[in-house]
């Protein structure tokens, strides 16, 4: 439940539309509700600006489900990252309205109360790290941004990089996924004005141990005020974007 839910509910109950009880069961909830193997954080929307996010990874389809039951009973938004079919499957059996982008791994059903929250591109190094450049730009559209994706533009070929720079103008925020060496997210912030969040993937031969050549390359970058986030961290870098734009 949000603000602004939170005050309809409020002034709903003030005009006698709505039990005292009702006030009570929804105010029970409010810190969190135990299902018994999680606890769901639904006052995570009032403190945060947008509801808990499921990470679905190491946990049963059926959790996921449970959980995104709970999310959704409360009319939040539900975003479920690193899914696969099996979990989709099962939260369509409690939920037959979500949605499922099986390159960004996201299970999803928007609120369509959301507001939108500002414009962000998403630049791409290699075709390769499409799958977390997608977690981020999915995430960012279910939490109401308005996404520009620019694929396979790395520095291996720095003209493709430069053609897209006019395109950029009008983001307030700019996620730069690559992998290999990952030169490109601090090329592509020596030339913009915006904030740049860097997203290192596992993308690469032996030497790049899995993304940590990227990632190290990214944090000792040359070009100032580059954010860096975790390796394959597509919703990190989507979430530090959104409050970015939020704060603003």
């Amino acid at each position: 439940m949000d603000i602004a839910a939170l005050e309809n509910l409020l002034t709903r109950f003030r005009q006698g539309e709505v039990s005292q009880e009702v006030i009570f069961e929804t105010l029970r909830k409010l810190p969190f509700e135990d299902l018994g193997f999680a606890r769901v954080d639904h006052h995570r929307a009032l403190r945060q600006g947008f509801p808990e996010v499921i990470y679905c990874a190491g946990k049963t389809p059926l959790q996921v489900a449970a959980i995104a039951q709970s999310i959704c009973a409360e009319g939040a938004t539900l975003l479920a990252t690193r899914a696969d079919k099996s979990t989709f499957a099962a939260v369509c059996q409690v939920l037959p309205d979500v949605e499922y982008d099986q390159t960004a791994r996201i299970i999803s059903r928007v609120n369509a109360s959301a507001s939108p929250a500002g414009k962000v591109a998403v630049v791409c190094a290699g075709t390769s790290d499409l799958p977390v450049a997608e977690e981020a730009a999915v995430s960012l559209e279910v939490m109401g941004c308005n996404v520009s994706r620019f694929a396979d533009v790395g520095v291996a070929g720095l003209q493709r990089l430069l053609s897209v720079i006019p395109d950029l103008a009008e983001a307030q925020v700019i996620i730069a996924v690559a992998g290999m060496e990952g030169a490109m997210p601090a090329v592509l912030a020596g030339l913009v004005p915006q904030p740049v969040i860097a997203v290192p993937t596992s993308v690469g031969y032996g030497a790049s141990f899995e993304g940590l050549a990227a990632l190290l390359g990214m944090l000792n970058a040359c070009s100032s005020g580059i954010s860096v986030v975790n390796i394959d961290n597509g919703f990190g870098a989507a979430m530090a974007a959104w409050r970015i734009l939020h704060a603003a």
